[in-house]
């Protein structure tokens, strides 16, 4: 497989183990149009190298991935064509996670939001500093969350907590999400790339068809969760992606002020 036509995803291997790095880093790996393609194809690139067995998604320098490029959401806010062609990546992004066999592995330094958060918790093992922050804030941008969030959280932490924090955009950190659940272990910066690189080898070392077949298995029930709500999330957003408040939120992000949202 030929990975030399990304350019915001840095791809490099090692014994049969691919690590892809989102490489954004002057505006924390914040996903632009461009990324957002790169997205939509490395997955399915990924599930047909027959050359490596177990992937590492992490982030350039001192953030996972901020979410939505705000020049993109304002380029895109009003326009049905452009909106709906970013949704449907949306969609083609989580069942491509969903469906990709070989275990992904994400190591979260510093922030995760929005779609940079549904990456994260897509992966099967997420280890993430005691400080990184998880977050889903589309509604605090006028928007539904509909790239992830409203399939994923319920199921890693329970109906009543996702409410908590998808309804609010509130932040957690690395600490909170591991001890609720959200993910799977807080390290310490100065060790999470020898945790990560140990498992990675260990998954590496393993049956490999045994270990991809009971993923498989395991997420043939999350996909039957995730078929009743991406769609009609994916649909919301775009639907939210047209209205004055979302238009409102990005416009006081611009300026740093609170929004004034008018329900229209």
């Amino acid at each position: 497989m030929n990975y030399e036509n990304y350019e915001t995803l840095k791809i490099t291997k090692e014994h049969r183990i691919l690590t892809i790095t989102i490489d954004r880093p002057g505006v924390k790996n914040a996903v632009n149009a461009q990324l957002h393609s790169e997205f939509y194809r490395i997955f399915n690139d990924v599930d047909d190298d027959d050359e490596i067995d177990i992937i590492i998604l992490t982030g350039a320098n001192d953030a996972f991935c901020a979410g939505g490029d705000l020049d993109m959401l304002l380029a895109m806010h009003g326009d049905p064509i452009s909106t709906s062609k970013a949704i449907r990546k949306d969609v083609k992004i989580q069942n491509a996670l969903l469906d990709l066999e070989k275990p992904i592995i994400a190591k979260v330094v510093g922030p995760a939001i929005g779609l940079g958060c549904s990456l994260a918790l897509y992966c099967d093992f997420i280890y993430a500093t005691p400080e990184s922050i998880f977050a889903d804030p589309h509604v605090s941008v006028g928007l539904v969350a509909g790239d992830g969030g409203a399939v994923i959280w319920p199921q890693l932490i329970g109906y009543a907590r996702a409410k908590r924090y998808l309804l609010t955009g509130d932040p957690i950190n690395g600490k909170d999400a591991a001890d609720m659940g959200l993910i799977t272990e807080a390290v310490a910066e100065e060790d999470i790339d020898e945790v990560v690189d140990k498992m990675a080898k260990r998954l590496a070392a393993g049956a490999t068809h045994s270990i991809r077949w009971t993923k498989a298995s395991i997420n043939a029930g999350l996909k039957v969760t995730a078929t009743a709500v991406i769609d009609r999330a994916a649909s919301f957003e775009n639907i939210t992606q047209l209205l004055d408040d979302h238009r409102i939120a990005l416009e006081a992000m611009q300026e740093r002020k609170k929004p004034t949202f008018t329900g229209k």
